[in-house]
């Protein structure tokens, strides 16, 4: 630990309660300050070079969106607290499948992009069995619900390289549909110097708003006595995943159903390849994957993505309310058993 982060942990700890809470609002603010600053930046850039309407919301906005989860992962893996990083990029994707995707679809019927949902859904459900897969102990299998397992440094530089590999495919993919009109989104006439400032200032805000929000949560866990894992995969990821909120109600609102849908698909794939990948990457022992994920957050995480699979397999045009419903009877339920 650094001694800006041991300091930063310090202050926090000598916190009164309302001081402690108002501490992490406030680096939660600067998180989705940060993070939309951000997204708006990728889009203008993505907008001048021409890149696909279709694609957007699963590569560059979600990549945008998913900045907080992987700042705040990375972090607490490099601060001894591996379990903490796993719950953390696990619980987002059980908050951004169930909880933002299901009030977007309450908002307004979400419409389907079939050439985003057939090709980008299909290897976000693959990423989440990936990620379970590479996190038993095969010597034990049947240990994991008792002992847990671990996700291997190694496997983490793996997850990295897939994620090169899913970007580059996204644009390829994004590439070849540019001869259809309405999937062509319109050049931008901004300044592309001054967006690449603004793109270069929210990701400061997002490593500044992470640097202070881990040690405000980490107290607020030692002052509840609730494991870490538990913490990062309901409260840590609702807060980091705000960004992925902001972004589904608005595009809902806006009418642009496949663009949020777009954004959750990439953002549970970048949750996965992204911040479990870079947070094991810079953990020499891995990240901890205790039995709590085995028994409830795996298992959960499974259960939302083969939901929003049916969902979208049955669904013809668009995501409906009832289905809205369903996903977040689904995140109540595994939230409330979460701290059960």
């Amino acid at each position: 630990m650094t001694s800006m982060e041991a300091l930063l942990g310090q202050f926090a700890a000598s916190l009164a309660w309302p001081l402690l809470l108002g501490l992490m609002v406030l680096a939660l603010l600067v998180l989705v300050g940060g993070a939309n600053l951000f997204v708006s930046e990728a889009v203008a850039l993505s907008r001048r070079w021409g890149v696909s309407t279709a694609v957007i919301g699963a590569t560059l906005v979600s990549l945008g969106t998913t900045s907080p989860e992987a700042m705040v992962s990375v972090q607490a893996a490099l601060q001894g607290n591996p379990g903490f990083a796993l719950g953390n990029a696990v619980g987002s994707i059980i908050c951004d499948t169930g909880l933002v995707l299901g009030l977007g679809a309450l908002i307004a019927p979400l419409a389907i992009d079939r050439s985003v949902v057939n090709r980008q859904g299909w290897i976000q459900l693959g990423a989440g069995l990936l990620l379970v897969v590479a996190c038993v102990p095969w010597a034990f299998p049947a240990r994991v619900f008792v002992d847990g397992g671990r996700l291997p440094q190694w496997m983490g530089c793996v997850f990295l390289g897939l994620l090169a590999v899913y970007l580059w495919k996204s644009i390829s993919w994004s590439k070849n549909q540019q001869g259809q009109a309405d999937h062509v989104v319109a050049k931008s006439r901004g300044v592309p110097f001054a967006a690449l400032l603004l793109f270069v200032l929210g990701a400061a805000m997002l490593v500044g708003g992470s640097s202070v929000f881990i040690p405000s949560i980490k107290e607020i866990a030692l002052r509840l006595q609730v494991p870490d894992s538990i913490i990062a995969a309901t409260l840590v990821a609702f807060g980091t995943s705000l960004p992925e909120l902001c972004t589904v109600v608005t595009a809902a609102w806006k009418g642009h159903g496949e663009l949020a849908i777009g954004n959750v698909i990439g953002a549970d794939i970048l949750n996965v390849l992204f911040v479990a990948g870079a947070s094991a990457a810079v953990t020499p022992g891995g990240l901890v994957a205790s039995a709590e994920f085995f028994r409830l957050l795996f298992p959960a995480m499974i259960i939302l993505l083969l939901v929003f699979r049916i969902g979208v397999t049955v669904s013809k045009h668009s995501l409906g309310r009832s289905f809205g419903l369903v996903l977040l009877g689904a995140y109540g339920l595994v939230t409330v058993l979460s701290y059960v």
